[in-house]
């Protein structure tokens, strides 16, 4: 018996997502917020906003009505961007069924309640944390389409929970690992955005490859310091959901993030870099959300910080890039020191 799965968000992530589910034998229901969209997708077989090259399995249905959607699902997949979470799953906590398992996509932090998306979706459906999981690791959508041999984590506290949204996402091209580390992969997945960011920034800059692997090896560290003081496993921060997704999204052309920074670095503004990547770069809010949990948890951020200064500052990159490079030198391995 096929799992009926309702993916929320139908961006380039949700719709990747929804030809992993149902290759691995799902029926898919794909909502998004444009009926004419998901007119489209029923009509022509792909998503051509997002991904107009991938022709999307004939178990996959789109609908702009979020009650549809829901209609029996037994996993409810949220692919939404994390800033507009909260008012969405509000607007919907009435088609929720008590059994609904959910699943997050979303790699970002609230901001003004520096919220992960799990603690999101717990206060907003009312759902305990054996019913929240998330699913992060390095799976950039377009190699996703092109079903390249990739990994991914699915996290939830309860394990039967993690091994169920495993099973419902393996296919021959897509290997899911199992955690009960929701903080370590949520914190991987958010940081690494915003890495992303700064590394894209000095690659506009012309910068090179020695200061693209500096910040990639200091960003984990700072994903990882911030994730202990929360009570993350600092070996998830090493793993798919960590390193891993930071290596992809800081290497690849096809990151949203690192699009964004590196138009930044050639000197674009910020309003001139979104309308240029277009599609939601989830490290541009975010980066607010995790320099104020680093304030809370007395974790120093400077990576994040510089971020911060270059998008909400106005800070211009080269004097940023000048006021990190020059901050007071410490041991690589310093337990006590930042």
């Amino acid at each position: 018996m096929s799992r009926r799965v309702a993916v929320y968000g139908a961006g380039s992530w949700g719709t990747a997502f929804s030809l992993v589910l149902a290759d691995a034998g799902c029926e898919v229901t794909l909502w998004g917020r444009r009926p004419a969209l998901t007119e489209t997708i029923n009509e022509t077989r792909s998503n051509p906003d997002y991904l107009p090259e991938v022709e999307l399995p004939a178990n996959v249905t789109a609908t702009s009505d979020p009650a549809e959607a829901a209609r029996g699902a037994d996993i409810v997949v949220l692919a939404v961007s994390a800033q507009s979470a909260r008012p969405l799953l509000e607007a919907w906590q009435a088609l929720w069924e008590p059994r609904t398992v959910f699943v997050s996509l979303m790699k970002g932090i609230e901001l003004g309640t520096s919220r992960t998306m799990s603690e999101v979706i717990a206060e907003t459906t009312g759902a305990g944390s054996e019913r929240i999981a998330v699913v992060s690791g390095p799976n950039l959508a377009g190699e996703i389409v092109a079903r390249n041999p990739a990994a991914s984590v699915a996290a939830c506290t309860d394990e039967d929970t993690a091994a169920l949204v495993q099973a419902t996402c393996h296919t021959p091209y897509f290997r899911p690992y199992t955690n009960t580390d929701v903080i370590g992969c949520e914190l991987g997945g958010a940081i690494k955005n915003v890495v992303a960011l700064a590394v894209g920034v000095t690659d506009g800059m012309g910068l090179g490859d020695n200061t693209k692997a500096a910040l990639m090896t200091r960003g984990l560290a700072e994903a990882t310091r911030l994730g202990v003081s929360m009570g993350a496993d600092p070996l998830t921060l090493a793993g798919l959901a960590g390193m891993g997704d930071l290596v992809a999204t800081c290497s690849s052309t096809l990151s949203r993030n690192h699009t964004f920074g590196a138009h930044l670095g050639r000197g674009l503004s910020v309003q001139e870099a979104q309308a240029q990547t277009k599609q939601t770069a989830e490290g541009v809010a975010s980066c607010k959300a995790i320099s104020d949990l680093g304030q809370r948890y007395g974790v120093e951020l400077p990576i994040t910080e510089t971020v911060v200064d270059i998008i909400y500052n106005r800070r211009s990159p080269q004097h940023a890039l000048r006021t990190l490079m020059e901050r007071t030198t410490k041991p690589e391995t310093c337990k006590t020191c930042h």
